[in-house]
């Protein structure tokens, strides 16, 4: 079934999906928004969970996922309100990181995972070298073409803030936060981090 819509944040929804452990329990979408990704991940795991801050967002994935049975939705700031501890096979969280502190962020999406799960975070960093901005470039023509492919159907409005770590910022302190995740920079002005819990 098509997306219906497209944008940035959308166009990585594929490589969230394809980091689904196997055999997958419970899993959770932080920042979900309208569920778009929760329903996908039903799919993929026995149960899906959707945490946002924001009512109106958690209203509308409710009612947008009215019809799938292994997900629900909880109106909570997953740094102040903590879902279980160890309780996830599997954490996601798109454009989510860069509206909070990145270290509380990545340390409290951490202690939701079960030994073996696995943290997938796409997010956003600011330019600050030469290099940063030739890269950033690169994916304008790529932005156009895709946005053009799929119509201009942007979704809905969400809240927007710029990020405050470069990107070396965010590649040095997942390092050091999560000890062998992978951090990878992509096109369209996001990075992906994956990560597993060992212990």
């Amino acid at each position: 079934m098509p997306d219906p819509y497209w944008n940035h944040n959308v166009h990585y929804h594929p490589l969230v999906l394809g980091a689904v452990p196997d055999g997958c329990r419970a899993a959770v979408d932080v920042g979900c928004g309208d569920g778009l990704l929760v329903r996908k991940l039903a799919g993929r795991a026995r149960t899906v969970t959707g945490v946002d801050r924001f009512p109106e967002a958690i209203r509308q994935a409710r009612r947008q996922s009215a019809q799938v049975a292994n997900a629900d939705f909880v109106e909570a700031d997953f740094l102040d309100d903590p879902l279980p501890e160890g309780a996830y096979d599997f954490v996601s969280a798109v454009a989510v990181v860069h509206h909070v502190d990145f270290s509380k962020a990545l340390s409290a999406m951490a202690r939701l995972l079960a030994p073996g799960g696995r943290l997938v975070v796409v997010g956003l960093a600011g330019n600050r070298t030469p290099l940063d901005w030739i890269i950033s470039g690169a994916g304008l023509p790529a932005a156009r073409f895709l946005a053009w492919r799929h119509g201009g159907k942007g979704g809905p409005a969400v809240p927007i803030e710029p990020p405050d770590l470069s990107w070396a910022q965010v590649r040095q302190a997942s390092r050091t936060l999560l000890p062998g995740s992978r951090f990878r920079r992509h096109l369209l002005w996001r990075y992906s981090l994956i990560w597993e819990r060992r212990d």
